[in-house]
Protein backbone atom coordinates (compact mmCIF):
# COMPACT_ATOMS: atom_id res chain seq x y z
CA UNK A 1 0.00 0.00 0.00
CA UNK A 2 2.76 2.46 0.97
CA UNK A 3 4.64 1.70 -2.25
CA UNK A 4 1.53 2.38 -4.32
CA UNK A 5 0.85 5.61 -2.41
CA UNK A 6 4.40 6.84 -2.98
CA UNK A 7 4.15 5.92 -6.65
CA UNK A 8 0.83 7.77 -6.95
CA UNK A 9 2.36 10.87 -5.35
CA UNK A 10 5.22 10.68 -7.85
CA UNK A 11 2.74 10.30 -10.71
CA UNK A 12 0.84 13.36 -9.48
CA UNK A 13 3.96 15.53 -9.52
CA UNK A 14 4.83 14.20 -12.95
CA UNK A 15 1.37 14.54 -14.46
CA UNK A 16 0.03 17.68 -12.80
CA UNK A 17 1.53 20.13 -15.35
CA UNK A 18 -0.02 18.38 -18.35
CA UNK A 19 -3.39 17.71 -16.72
CA UNK A 20 -3.73 21.30 -15.50
CA UNK A 21 -2.35 22.75 -18.73
CA UNK A 22 -4.75 20.87 -21.00
CA UNK A 23 -7.67 21.61 -18.69
CA UNK A 24 -6.86 25.30 -19.11
CA UNK A 25 -6.39 24.93 -22.86
CA UNK A 26 -9.82 23.32 -23.11
CA UNK A 27 -11.31 25.98 -20.83
CA UNK A 28 -9.84 28.73 -23.00
CA UNK A 29 -11.69 27.51 -26.10
CA UNK A 30 -15.06 28.24 -24.46
CA UNK A 31 -14.32 30.71 -21.64
CA UNK A 32 -11.27 32.67 -22.74
CA UNK A 33 -8.63 34.02 -20.39
CA UNK A 34 -9.24 37.32 -18.63
CA UNK A 35 -9.55 39.96 -21.35
CA UNK A 36 -8.69 37.49 -24.12
CA UNK A 37 -11.97 36.12 -25.54
CA UNK A 38 -12.52 32.41 -26.17
CA UNK A 39 -11.64 30.92 -29.55
CA UNK A 40 -11.73 27.42 -31.03
CA UNK A 41 -8.56 25.49 -31.71
CA UNK A 42 -6.24 26.98 -34.35
CA UNK A 43 -7.74 30.46 -34.01
CA UNK A 44 -5.92 33.47 -32.61
CA UNK A 45 -7.77 35.46 -29.96
CA UNK A 46 -6.59 38.90 -28.90
CA UNK A 47 -6.95 40.92 -25.77
CA UNK A 48 -6.74 44.54 -26.87
CA UNK A 49 -6.91 46.05 -23.38
CA UNK A 50 -4.31 45.73 -20.61
CA UNK A 51 -5.42 43.84 -17.52
CA UNK A 52 -6.91 45.48 -14.42
CA UNK A 53 -8.26 44.61 -10.96
CA UNK A 54 -11.39 43.15 -12.59
CA UNK A 55 -9.24 40.37 -14.04
CA UNK A 56 -9.51 37.26 -11.86
CA UNK A 57 -6.42 35.53 -13.31
CA UNK A 58 -3.75 35.59 -10.54
CA UNK A 59 -0.53 37.41 -11.39
CA UNK A 60 -1.76 38.78 -14.71
CA UNK A 61 0.60 41.37 -16.23
CA UNK A 62 -0.48 44.94 -16.92
CA UNK A 63 2.46 45.96 -19.11
CA UNK A 64 1.47 44.09 -22.28
CA UNK A 65 -1.61 42.94 -24.17
CA UNK A 66 -2.04 39.29 -24.98
CA UNK A 67 -2.79 37.03 -27.92
CA UNK A 68 -3.53 33.34 -27.39
CA UNK A 69 -4.27 30.35 -29.61
CA UNK A 70 -4.69 26.71 -28.73
CA UNK A 71 -3.11 24.64 -31.48
CA UNK A 72 -4.21 21.25 -32.78
CA UNK A 73 -1.84 19.99 -35.44
CA UNK A 74 -3.48 16.61 -35.84
CA UNK A 75 -5.21 17.92 -38.97
CA UNK A 76 -2.03 19.16 -40.63
CA UNK A 77 0.40 22.08 -40.42
CA UNK A 78 -0.53 25.67 -39.68
CA UNK A 79 1.01 28.74 -41.28
CA UNK A 80 1.76 31.63 -38.94
CA UNK A 81 2.56 35.03 -40.46
CA UNK A 82 3.64 38.03 -38.40
CA UNK A 83 3.85 41.68 -39.51
CA UNK A 84 6.76 44.07 -39.22
CA UNK A 85 6.52 45.58 -35.73
CA UNK A 86 9.06 48.37 -36.37
CA UNK A 87 11.21 47.31 -33.38
CA UNK A 88 8.25 47.12 -30.99
CA UNK A 89 8.74 44.38 -28.41
CA UNK A 90 6.61 41.28 -28.83
CA UNK A 91 6.99 37.57 -28.22
CA UNK A 92 5.00 34.54 -29.34
CA UNK A 93 5.85 31.56 -27.13
CA UNK A 94 5.06 27.96 -28.00
CA UNK A 95 4.25 25.60 -25.13
CA UNK A 96 3.68 21.89 -25.65
CA UNK A 97 1.18 19.69 -23.80
CA UNK A 98 3.76 18.99 -21.08
CA UNK A 99 4.36 22.79 -20.63
CA UNK A 100 7.78 22.81 -22.30
CA UNK A 101 8.60 26.16 -23.95
CA UNK A 102 9.96 24.76 -27.20
CA UNK A 103 10.07 27.80 -29.53
CA UNK A 104 9.93 31.60 -29.55
CA UNK A 105 9.09 34.12 -32.25
CA UNK A 106 9.59 37.81 -31.55
CA UNK A 107 11.96 40.70 -31.05
CA UNK A 108 14.64 38.75 -29.20
CA UNK A 109 14.34 35.45 -31.03
CA UNK A 110 13.63 36.30 -34.69
CA UNK A 111 13.67 40.10 -34.92
CA UNK A 112 10.81 42.44 -35.72
CA UNK A 113 10.69 42.16 -39.52
CA UNK A 114 7.70 40.43 -41.10
CA UNK A 115 8.03 36.66 -41.31
CA UNK A 116 6.25 33.34 -41.79
CA UNK A 117 6.49 30.13 -39.79
CA UNK A 118 5.19 26.64 -40.55
CA UNK A 119 3.92 24.87 -37.43
CA UNK A 120 4.08 21.10 -37.82
CA UNK A 121 3.04 18.23 -35.56
CA UNK A 122 4.88 15.04 -34.58
CA UNK A 123 5.82 12.79 -37.48
CA UNK A 124 5.15 15.39 -40.17
CA UNK A 125 7.25 15.19 -43.31
CA UNK A 126 6.83 17.57 -46.17
CA UNK A 127 8.27 20.54 -47.95
CA UNK A 128 8.59 23.84 -46.12
CA UNK A 129 7.76 26.85 -48.32
CA UNK A 130 10.66 29.04 -49.36
CA UNK A 131 11.33 31.86 -46.91
CA UNK A 132 9.38 30.11 -44.16
CA UNK A 133 10.84 28.81 -40.89
CA UNK A 134 9.59 25.47 -39.64
CA UNK A 135 8.60 25.12 -35.96
CA UNK A 136 8.22 21.46 -35.05
CA UNK A 137 5.78 20.97 -32.18
CA UNK A 138 6.63 18.01 -29.89
CA UNK A 139 2.94 17.27 -29.21
CA UNK A 140 -0.07 17.50 -31.50
CA UNK A 141 -1.75 19.96 -29.13
CA UNK A 142 0.16 23.03 -27.98
CA UNK A 143 -0.42 26.62 -26.87
CA UNK A 144 0.68 29.83 -28.58
CA UNK A 145 0.94 32.64 -26.03
CA UNK A 146 1.74 36.13 -27.29
CA UNK A 147 2.58 39.39 -25.55
CA UNK A 148 2.77 42.79 -27.21
CA UNK A 149 4.28 45.88 -25.62
CA UNK A 150 1.61 48.55 -25.18
CA UNK A 151 2.65 51.91 -23.76
CA UNK A 152 -0.82 53.04 -22.71
CA UNK A 153 -4.26 54.01 -24.04
CA UNK A 154 -2.81 56.16 -26.82
CA UNK A 155 -0.80 53.14 -28.05
CA UNK A 156 -3.61 50.60 -28.17
CA UNK A 157 -4.70 51.27 -31.74
CA UNK A 158 -1.21 50.53 -33.07
CA UNK A 159 -0.91 47.39 -30.95
CA UNK A 160 -4.35 46.16 -32.02
CA UNK A 161 -3.42 46.64 -35.67
CA UNK A 162 -0.35 44.43 -35.21
CA UNK A 163 -2.40 41.76 -33.48
CA UNK A 164 -4.95 41.72 -36.29
CA UNK A 165 -2.20 41.53 -38.91
CA UNK A 166 -0.90 38.33 -37.30
CA UNK A 167 -2.39 35.34 -39.14
CA UNK A 168 -2.80 31.68 -38.26
CA UNK A 169 -4.32 29.46 -40.94
CA UNK A 170 -4.27 25.85 -42.18
CA UNK A 171 -1.52 24.93 -44.62
CA UNK A 172 -2.29 22.12 -47.04
CA UNK A 173 -0.63 22.55 -50.46
CA UNK A 174 -2.73 21.38 -53.37
CA UNK A 175 -6.01 21.29 -51.45
CA UNK A 176 -7.11 24.87 -51.89
CA UNK A 177 -6.00 25.74 -48.39
CA UNK A 178 -8.44 23.29 -46.79
CA UNK A 179 -7.41 21.30 -43.74
CA UNK A 180 -5.95 17.92 -44.69
CA UNK A 181 -7.78 15.97 -41.97
CA UNK A 182 -10.27 16.53 -39.14
CA UNK A 183 -8.89 17.58 -35.80
CA UNK A 184 -8.42 14.97 -33.10
CA UNK A 185 -8.70 17.47 -30.25
CA UNK A 186 -8.19 16.43 -26.65
CA UNK A 187 -8.77 12.76 -25.81
CA UNK A 188 -11.96 11.90 -23.93
CA UNK A 189 -11.77 10.67 -20.37
CA UNK A 190 -14.09 7.83 -19.35
CA UNK A 191 -17.30 9.54 -18.14
CA UNK A 192 -18.02 6.62 -15.80
CA UNK A 193 -15.14 7.72 -13.56
CA UNK A 194 -17.14 9.77 -11.07
CA UNK A 195 -14.58 10.26 -8.30
CA UNK A 196 -12.85 13.64 -8.76
CA UNK A 197 -9.47 12.43 -7.51
CA UNK A 198 -9.56 9.34 -9.68
CA UNK A 199 -10.54 11.53 -12.65
CA UNK A 200 -7.16 13.24 -12.35
CA UNK A 201 -5.44 9.91 -12.97
CA UNK A 202 -7.93 9.08 -15.73
CA UNK A 203 -7.07 12.31 -17.53
CA UNK A 204 -3.38 11.57 -17.05
CA UNK A 205 -3.82 8.08 -18.48
CA UNK A 206 -5.53 9.13 -21.71
CA UNK A 207 -3.36 12.21 -22.21
CA UNK A 208 -0.10 10.33 -21.66
CA UNK A 209 -1.15 8.01 -24.48
CA UNK A 210 -2.26 10.83 -26.78
CA UNK A 211 0.74 13.12 -26.25
CA UNK A 212 3.94 11.12 -25.77
CA UNK A 213 6.79 13.12 -24.22
CA UNK A 214 10.51 12.83 -25.02
CA UNK A 215 11.74 9.20 -25.29
CA UNK A 216 13.53 9.37 -21.94
CA UNK A 217 10.24 10.30 -20.24
CA UNK A 218 8.34 7.65 -22.17
CA UNK A 219 10.61 5.09 -20.55
CA UNK A 220 10.06 6.77 -17.17
CA UNK A 221 6.29 6.39 -17.53
CA UNK A 222 6.55 2.61 -17.38
CA UNK A 223 7.07 2.78 -13.63
CA UNK A 224 3.43 3.88 -13.31
CA UNK A 225 2.00 0.66 -14.74
CA UNK A 226 0.93 -0.63 -11.28
CA UNK A 227 -1.29 2.46 -10.99
CA UNK A 228 -3.16 1.61 -14.19
CA UNK A 229 -1.80 4.62 -16.07
CA UNK A 230 -0.66 2.47 -19.00
CA UNK A 231 -3.92 0.51 -19.28
CA UNK A 232 -5.75 0.68 -22.65
CA UNK A 233 -9.09 1.22 -20.89
CA UNK A 234 -9.92 2.95 -17.64
CA UNK A 235 -9.24 1.00 -14.43
CA UNK A 236 -10.72 3.85 -12.37
CA UNK A 237 -14.45 3.19 -12.84
CA UNK A 238 -14.52 0.71 -9.98
CA UNK A 239 -10.94 0.10 -8.83
CA UNK A 240 -9.91 -2.26 -6.06
CA UNK A 241 -10.08 -0.51 -2.70
CA UNK A 242 -6.31 -0.81 -2.16
CA UNK A 243 -5.59 0.97 -5.45
CA UNK A 244 -8.29 3.60 -4.90
CA UNK A 245 -6.98 4.40 -1.41
CA UNK A 246 -3.40 4.61 -2.68
CA UNK A 247 -4.41 6.95 -5.49
CA UNK A 248 -6.34 9.25 -3.16
CA UNK A 249 -3.56 9.38 -0.59
CA UNK A 250 -0.92 9.81 -3.29
CA UNK A 251 -2.96 12.61 -4.85
CA UNK A 252 -3.01 14.47 -1.52
CA UNK A 253 0.69 13.88 -0.89
CA UNK A 254 1.69 14.91 -4.41
CA UNK A 255 -0.50 18.01 -4.24
CA UNK A 256 1.18 19.05 -0.99
CA UNK A 257 4.59 18.49 -2.58
CA UNK A 258 3.75 20.71 -5.55
CA UNK A 259 2.25 23.40 -3.35
CA UNK A 260 5.32 23.45 -1.12
CA UNK A 261 7.66 23.65 -4.11
CA UNK A 262 5.58 26.51 -5.53
CA UNK A 263 5.65 28.55 -2.31
CA UNK A 264 9.07 27.61 -0.92
CA UNK A 265 11.15 27.50 -4.06
CA UNK A 266 14.85 27.72 -3.45
CA UNK A 267 16.67 30.28 -5.52
CA UNK A 268 18.94 33.29 -5.41
CA UNK A 269 17.85 36.45 -3.61
CA UNK A 270 18.99 40.06 -3.83
CA UNK A 271 17.97 42.50 -1.11
CA UNK A 272 14.78 40.55 -0.45
CA UNK A 273 13.92 39.97 -4.09
CA UNK A 274 13.35 36.34 -5.05
CA UNK A 275 14.86 35.93 -8.51
CA UNK A 276 12.71 33.63 -10.63
CA UNK A 277 15.03 33.82 -13.63
CA UNK A 278 15.30 30.03 -13.95
CA UNK A 279 11.80 28.83 -13.09
CA UNK A 280 11.23 27.42 -16.61
CA UNK A 281 14.53 25.65 -17.25
CA UNK A 282 13.02 22.15 -17.03
CA UNK A 283 12.87 21.64 -20.81
CA UNK A 284 15.92 19.53 -21.70
CA UNK A 285 14.65 17.91 -24.90
CA UNK A 286 12.98 20.28 -27.36
CA UNK A 287 15.05 23.22 -28.61
CA UNK A 288 13.30 24.97 -31.46
CA UNK A 289 13.49 28.49 -32.86
CA UNK A 290 14.62 31.04 -30.29
CA UNK A 291 15.33 28.57 -27.45
CA UNK A 292 18.75 28.90 -25.81
CA UNK A 293 20.49 25.59 -25.20
CA UNK A 294 23.30 26.59 -22.82
CA UNK A 295 23.75 24.58 -19.60
CA UNK A 296 22.74 27.60 -17.53
CA UNK A 297 19.23 27.30 -19.04
CA UNK A 298 18.76 23.54 -18.70
CA UNK A 299 18.09 21.48 -15.58
CA UNK A 300 19.61 18.08 -16.33
CA UNK A 301 18.49 16.40 -13.10
CA UNK A 302 15.23 14.86 -14.31
CA UNK A 303 13.64 14.52 -10.87
CA UNK A 304 14.42 18.14 -10.02
CA UNK A 305 13.16 19.25 -13.43
CA UNK A 306 9.83 17.43 -12.96
CA UNK A 307 9.19 19.14 -9.64
CA UNK A 308 10.29 22.50 -11.07
CA UNK A 309 7.87 22.04 -13.97
CA UNK A 310 4.99 21.27 -11.61
CA UNK A 311 5.73 24.33 -9.46
CA UNK A 312 5.94 26.54 -12.54
CA UNK A 313 2.58 25.26 -13.80
CA UNK A 314 1.07 25.90 -10.38
CA UNK A 315 2.28 29.51 -10.11
CA UNK A 316 2.72 30.81 -13.67
CA UNK A 317 1.20 28.56 -16.31
CA UNK A 318 2.38 29.48 -19.83
CA UNK A 319 5.29 31.50 -18.45
CA UNK A 320 8.63 31.55 -20.25
CA UNK A 321 12.39 31.44 -19.87
CA UNK A 322 14.25 34.15 -18.00
CA UNK A 323 16.30 35.13 -21.01
CA UNK A 324 13.09 36.35 -22.67
CA UNK A 325 11.62 38.04 -19.60
CA UNK A 326 13.17 37.86 -16.13
CA UNK A 327 10.88 38.09 -13.09
CA UNK A 328 11.70 39.07 -9.52
CA UNK A 329 9.19 39.19 -6.65
CA UNK A 330 9.35 40.45 -3.11
CA UNK A 331 7.34 40.06 0.10
CA UNK A 332 9.45 41.91 2.71
CA UNK A 333 11.18 45.25 3.14
CA UNK A 334 14.89 45.86 3.77
CA UNK A 335 14.41 44.99 7.45
CA UNK A 336 12.74 41.69 6.67
CA UNK A 337 9.29 42.91 7.66
CA UNK A 338 6.24 42.09 5.48
CA UNK A 339 5.18 44.78 3.03
CA UNK A 340 1.92 46.29 4.28
CA UNK A 341 -0.25 49.18 3.12
CA UNK A 342 -0.24 50.86 6.55
CA UNK A 343 3.38 51.82 5.90
CA UNK A 344 5.01 53.81 3.11
CA UNK A 345 8.01 52.59 1.14
CA UNK A 346 10.57 53.75 -1.40
CA UNK A 347 12.45 51.83 -4.07
CA UNK A 348 15.47 53.74 -5.38
CA UNK A 349 17.24 52.71 -8.58
CA UNK A 350 20.69 54.30 -8.75
CA UNK A 351 20.90 52.95 -12.29
CA UNK A 352 17.97 51.61 -14.32
CA UNK A 353 17.68 47.82 -14.65
CA UNK A 354 19.75 46.70 -17.67
CA UNK A 355 17.28 45.52 -20.32
CA UNK A 356 17.11 45.67 -24.10
CA UNK A 357 13.32 46.11 -24.18
CA UNK A 358 11.63 47.58 -21.08
CA UNK A 359 10.94 46.95 -17.40
CA UNK A 360 7.95 47.41 -15.10
CA UNK A 361 6.99 47.01 -11.45
CA UNK A 362 3.45 45.66 -10.90
CA UNK A 363 1.53 45.83 -7.62
CA UNK A 364 -0.47 42.80 -6.39
CA UNK A 365 -2.47 42.24 -3.25
CA UNK A 366 -2.19 39.17 -1.05
CA UNK A 367 -3.27 36.46 -0.81
CA UNK A 368 -5.34 36.72 -4.02
CA UNK A 369 -2.38 38.01 -6.06
CA UNK A 370 -4.63 40.37 -8.06
CA UNK A 371 -4.01 43.84 -9.43
CA UNK A 372 -4.91 46.66 -7.05
CA UNK A 373 -7.63 49.16 -7.91
CA UNK A 374 -6.73 52.82 -7.26
CA UNK A 375 -7.77 56.37 -8.25
CA UNK A 376 -4.99 56.64 -10.86
CA UNK A 377 -5.88 53.35 -12.58
CA UNK A 378 -2.13 52.72 -12.32
CA UNK A 379 -1.36 49.08 -11.69
CA UNK A 380 2.28 49.11 -12.78
CA UNK A 381 5.07 51.62 -13.15
CA UNK A 382 8.23 51.42 -15.23
CA UNK A 383 10.53 53.02 -17.75
CA UNK A 384 7.62 53.63 -20.17
CA UNK A 385 5.45 55.42 -17.58
CA UNK A 386 4.98 59.04 -18.72
CA UNK A 387 6.05 61.86 -16.43
CA UNK A 388 8.46 59.98 -14.17
CA UNK A 389 10.75 62.30 -12.21
CA UNK A 390 14.43 61.45 -11.95
CA UNK A 391 16.96 63.09 -9.67
CA UNK A 392 19.80 65.20 -10.96
CA UNK A 393 22.16 62.22 -10.65
CA UNK A 394 19.86 60.13 -12.87
CA UNK A 395 18.51 57.95 -10.07
CA UNK A 396 14.83 57.04 -9.90
CA UNK A 397 12.89 56.71 -6.63
CA UNK A 398 9.52 54.97 -6.70
CA UNK A 399 6.98 55.46 -3.92
CA UNK A 400 4.87 52.49 -2.83
CA UNK A 401 1.98 53.51 -0.55
CA UNK A 402 -1.80 53.62 -0.29
CA UNK A 403 -2.29 57.40 -0.24
CA UNK A 404 -1.11 59.93 -2.79
CA UNK A 405 2.23 61.55 -1.83
CA UNK A 406 2.05 65.24 -0.99
CA UNK A 407 4.83 66.41 -3.31
CA UNK A 408 4.26 66.44 -7.07
CA UNK A 409 7.65 64.86 -7.65
CA UNK A 410 6.82 61.88 -5.44
CA UNK A 411 3.27 61.63 -6.82
CA UNK A 412 4.66 61.31 -10.36
CA UNK A 413 6.58 58.21 -9.20
CA UNK A 414 3.77 56.71 -7.11
CA UNK A 415 2.68 53.10 -7.42
CA UNK A 416 -0.53 52.75 -5.34
CA UNK A 417 -0.60 49.90 -2.80
CA UNK A 418 -3.55 48.14 -1.14
CA UNK A 419 -4.33 48.68 2.55
CA UNK A 420 -3.26 45.15 3.49
CA UNK A 421 -0.26 43.03 2.58
CA UNK A 422 1.09 43.25 -0.93
CA UNK A 423 3.63 41.70 -3.26
CA UNK A 424 5.25 43.69 -6.10
CA UNK A 425 6.67 41.87 -9.11
CA UNK A 426 9.46 43.29 -11.26
CA UNK A 427 9.38 42.20 -14.91
CA UNK A 428 12.45 42.76 -17.07
CA UNK A 429 12.02 42.15 -20.80
CA UNK A 430 15.07 41.06 -22.78
CA UNK A 431 17.37 41.27 -19.75
CA UNK A 432 21.03 41.96 -20.38
CA UNK A 433 23.78 39.66 -19.06
CA UNK A 434 24.58 41.98 -16.14
CA UNK A 435 21.12 41.37 -14.75
CA UNK A 436 21.18 37.61 -15.24
CA UNK A 437 24.70 36.98 -13.92
CA UNK A 438 24.38 39.15 -10.82
CA UNK A 439 26.53 42.04 -12.01
CA UNK A 440 23.54 44.31 -11.47
CA UNK A 441 21.91 44.02 -8.03
CA UNK A 442 18.28 44.95 -7.48
CA UNK A 443 17.83 47.54 -4.70
CA UNK A 444 15.87 46.87 -1.53
CA UNK A 445 12.44 48.29 -0.78
CA UNK A 446 12.83 50.51 2.27
CA UNK A 447 10.22 51.60 4.75
CA UNK A 448 10.00 55.36 5.00
CA UNK A 449 10.62 56.93 8.42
Amino acid sequence: MSDLRALAAEAYVYGYPMVFNLDQADRFTHAGLGLVPPAPFNTLAHGTEPAGPWDSFPGVADDTVHSVAQLDLSGGPLLLTVPDTADRYYVLRFVDAWTNNFAYVGRRATGTAAGSFLLTGPGWSGEVPAGTTRIACPTAVASLVGRWACAGPEDRAATTALQRATRLEPYAPGSGGERAAPLAGLPFSDPDVTDGTLMFFEKLRVRMAAFPPAPVDTAYQRRFEPLGLLAPSSPYRSPESELADALREGFAEGSERVEYAATHAEGPEQNGWRLAYHAFDYNADFFGTGVLTGPEWTVTDRDAARLLRAAAARTDLWGGHGYEAAYAMIWNDADGEPLEGRHTYTLRFEQPPPVDAFWSLTMYDLPEYHLVGNPLDRYAIGDRTPGLRRAADGSLTLHLRTGRPESEEAAANWLPAPPGRFRPVLRLYQPRPALLDGGYVLPAIRRAT
